[in-house]
Parts: C-alpha cells; structure tokens; sequence
C-alpha cells in the first residue's frame, strides 16, 4: 500500500515537472514571437475645387478670377496683403522708398522654387519685363515702372517715371521663375514645368479637366502652421452652374462668388456660409462748383434724407453693405461707425437752422442777391440698370422732403463727358475699391467733386511718406472726421463676397476680395 501511494506521489510530481515546462516554452515562444504590428494608412486630406471656364494656370496670362484665387497659394508676391489691407512682405525681406520716385528691395535669400532652385532678382526681373510686355491683370500694377535693375542676385533698385502714393502696394504681381518658364514656352505654360511656383501648393498634374496639387513641402515660410490638407483636387468645368451643382452633391468642399443670389442655386442648408465686403463701391457726388451745393449744410441735409438701407432692400434685396467711406469698412487705417445716416428730423433742422424755408412746393433762401431753390440734376449711366434704379430711389426719397431732381439719363459716351466737364450737379458713380490706402481720387487735384480743404489736402500729402502706423491712423481718422462734416460725397453701399464651404471642412476661414484662401494652413476636413 506506501508502495502504491509512493508511486502515485511520483507521477503527480512527473505530470506538474511536465505542465511547467511547457508553460516555459509557451511563453519563451510567445517572447520569441513579437506581436505582429497592423499598419494603419494615414488618409490623406484632400480639398476639392471647381474652376469655370478656365484658360491657363500661368496666373500672369489667365484672366480667369478662379485661376487668380487659386493661383496664390501657388505663386507668390513680393509683398502680399493681410486681411485688414495692410501690406505684409512675402518673398521680399524689405523695402525702402530711397528717393520720390526710386525703391530699393531686398530679397529673401532662403526661399527655393517648388523645384529646388533658388529664387534670385532675377527671376524677379524677369517677371516685370514679361509683364510691361503682354496684356495682363497685372500690368497696370507696373504703369510708373520706367526701370528695375538687378543690382545683385538678392537686390532690385525700381525707378518710377512719377511720384506713386503707396506703391508698394503694386508688388503684389505673381514672381514666375526664369528658367522654367523660358521665352519659347512662355505662353504653353499647361506644361508642369512651366508652372512652378515658391508657394505652399505644387502642381502635380494637368489633365483637359483636372489639376491636381500637392503640398510643397519644401516651402521656405516655416513659421506658417502646416497644413492638414495634403492635397487639392481641381476640377475644370465649362459653366459656373456645374460648379454649383457638384457643390450641392458634395464633390466640391469650397467655392467663392460675387453672386448675391448663389442661394438660388445652392439653396439655404447643408454648408457654412462666409460674407464679406466686395471691391464695388457706389457713392454720391456732389459738384461743389454749384452756388447752392457749395454750402455744407445743404450737402449735411441732402445726406440725412438719404435711406441706404431702402435703397439696398428695394434695389440689392438687402444683399450689399452700407457704406461710410471710401475705404472698405476693415481696412486697418480707419475704424467704420456703420452709422445709419438717414434722419429726417435732423434734415429738417439742418435747412431750417441755415435759413431755408419750404415755399411754393419747394426750399427757397436769398442767397447773393437771387433767391435759391434745391433744384438739382442727377446724373447715372442709362446703360446700368441697377445705378438708373438706384438714382430713381433717391429722386424719390429727395423729392418726399422737397428737394426736387431732375435725373438724366446719359449714354456710356454721354456720362464719360459729363465727368469730364463736370456738367452736373449730383453725379451716381461706382468705384472699385483699391487695397491700398491712397485716397487722392476723391480728394486730391481734379477731383470729381470740385472738393477743396486744406487740411484735408495736407494730410493726403503727409500720409505718402508715414511709415509709423499709429500716426496713420490719427491722419485717416481725422480725414474720416472731415468727410463726414464736409459731406462731398455721399457713400452708399458695396457689394459683397460669399465663401460657401462643405460642414467637413474646418479651420479660420478668412476671406476678401484680394484673397480666398487666408489662412488654408489652418484648414483641415472632419
């Protein structure tokens, strides 16, 4: 029987010596075999774009507003302008305004094209010579350049055939690369090679209806944010309602219009939607040459009886900005009250305060021996309807008050000579709103209103050569100050822009009418 019980005993031991070794082995075995790693593929970040009738991607040539958005952040300028209008260096290290009509600039030496070949005053050269030499949306940036010498590889002196406030401002032009973008080949520049640029996007292919880019990622600005969108898908479409019907169905993540009625064909749900002022600027002006005009109180009261924003809801369908000046309401010189001028009270009192009194149907003072009426002709171009609608409004409203309007109706012909002579009393005018802070048009010589103070005069001359910005914007908030007392123009509205963007695209979405894509850096999709 302890035989028995022994000789169990020593099986038992057997079976537990057995089962530990394997446990052993086992996990040796698994230490020998790692675990087998599953590798995940990062999904690269595409942005998905749409150009309508679309031309050629050199950006020097195309006349084609979607090819000039998307080409900066291809190619890039010497100096480029923030969102606010203030003027910021790009590809130049800095400038200087040596003389009244000679810059120098300096070149940022760390900046390579999309190729590896480094940037040079040359290239810069280069750029300007093909510019003063073909019809492009960039030649009239150069119309003072009588000369641009490369003084070195990294330094350019510009002589200007006449004194240009801000000029600094008209090297936004797009540098385009000597060597790939030969005289033979200038105008074929479908090519990839032709196409390289120094910005932030490379292109990497060109199909008949795609182009497609790529992140540079040798991009000298590495103080810009990466950007999560690797890559940018453009497809060329024949109409812009193709556009806006792929943007519908989720096959374009952005577009950007002037088209105040987009909502008609994109409807009201389903993406973000960005506003912001436009380049068109509308405005009133009154002939100071006229004897009853001349007086400020009459121009004050004209003001106040003015509804902007009837005129904007019957006209644009509440679609444009009022405006008070003719600076865009952001730009970084001038802060806009966005004051609703219209007030009959105060226009009443203005007229009765100085003398005027409502006669015989109308506002009558003795002035200089002769008794004065508010009588005035207005004239607009008959060839735009939407300005004879507008100019029909404010006969209305004018004449509601007593101020009685004659309007004339004039020919493209007719209206270019009755600017020229200053033929009339209230003219309706449009402008485009220029980036730069130079505002000598409206009250520097030969000025369409006939329009004279000397401190505004001064500070038009003295503002040329500040470069301090805190003094700039003491000059441009006392110009504001002034116009608003003088009145010798009444602004009226702008038009506006629209980004409309897909709800998976995220990041700052900043735009004007200079540029579409600040800060794409920031921009990522959900």
């Amino acid at each position: 029987m302890k035989n028995g019980i022994k000789y169990i005993f020593f099986i038992f031991v057997i079976i537990i010596v057995i089962f530990a070794i394997f446990q052993i082995n086992k996990t040796e075995n698994t230490q020998e075999q790692p675990e087998e790693k599953v590798e995940v593929e990062k999904v690269k970040q595409e942005l998905k774009l749409g150009i309508a009738e679309y031309d050629t991607i050199n950006p020097l040539l195309s006349r084609n507003k979607y090819v000039q958005d998307i080409s900066k952040i291809i190619y890039e300028p010497l100096v480029t302008i923030n969102p606010q209008y203030e003027i910021e260096a790009c590809l130049a290290e800095e400038w200087a305004k040596t003389s009244s009509n000679t810059y120098v600039v300096k070149i940022k030496q760390n900046v390579n094209w999309q190729t590896g070949e480094n940037l040079t005053a040359y290239d810069v050269l280069y750029t300007v010579q093909k510019l003063k030499e073909i019809n492009s949306v960039y030649t009239p940036n150069l119309q003072n350049i009588s000369q641009v010498e490369a003084v070195d590889n990294y330094t350019l002196k510009i002589t200007l055939n006449q004194e240009t406030p801000f000029f600094e401002y008209n090297l936004t032009f797009p540098i385009m690369s000597k060597t790939f973008c030969g005289e033979e080949d200038f105008v074929n520049s479908d090519k990839v090679k032709q196409a390289i640029g120094t910005g932030p996007y490379k292109i990497s292919n060109i199909t008949s209806n795609n182009i497609l880019l790529e992140k540079n990622e040798n991009w000298w600005n590495k103080e810009k944010k990466e950007s999560a969108i690797e890559t940018i898908n453009i497809n060329l479409y024949g109409t812009v309602g193709e556009i806006y019907n792929d943007f519908k169905l989720g096959k374009i993540d952005y577009i950007s219009t002037n088209n105040i009625n987009i909502e008609d064909y994109i409807g009201t749900i389903g993406y973000n939607k960005i506003e912001s002022p436009g380049r068109e600027y509308d405005y009133l002006a009154i002939n100071l040459e006229n004897a009853v005009l001349q007086n400020k109180e009459v121009r004050q009261a004209i003001m106040y009886a003015i509804d902007k924003e009837a005129i904007i809801e019957n006209i644009y369908n509440s679609k444009y900005y009022k405006s008070d000046f003719p600076l865009d309401y952001r730009n970084w010189v001038y802060e806009s009250k966005d004051e609703n001028t219209y007030n009959v009270e105060k226009f009443y009192q203005i007229l009765q305060d100085n003398g005027w009194k409502y006669e015989y149907n109308n506002w009558q003072k003795y002035i200089n021996y002769y008794t004065r009426k508010l009588n005035f002709r207005l004239v607009v171009n008959k060839e735009n309807t939407q300005r004879v609608s507008v100019a029909e409004v404010i006969k209305q409203q004018l004449e509601t008050v007593g101020i009685r309007i004659t309007i004339i109706y004039a020919s493209d012909s007719q209206y270019e000579n009755y600017i020229n002579s200053k033929n009339y009393d209230m003219i309706l005018c449009g402008s485009y709103v220029a980036p730069n802070i130079n505002l000598s048009k409206y009250f520097g010589d030969g000025n369409i209103s006939n329009y004279y103070n000397e401190e505004v005069r001064n500070i038009i001359n003295d503002v040329q050569n500040i470069t301090d910005k805190q003094l700039l914007k003491e000059k441009y908030k006392r110009l504001y100050e002034i116009y608003k007392e003088d009145v010798p123009y009444i602004s009226l509205y702008n038009n506006y822009s629209i980004v409309a963007t897909s709800k998976n695209l995220a990041g700052s979405m900043t735009a004007n009418w200079f540029n579409t894509f600040y800060n794409i850096s920031t921009w990522s999709k959900k």
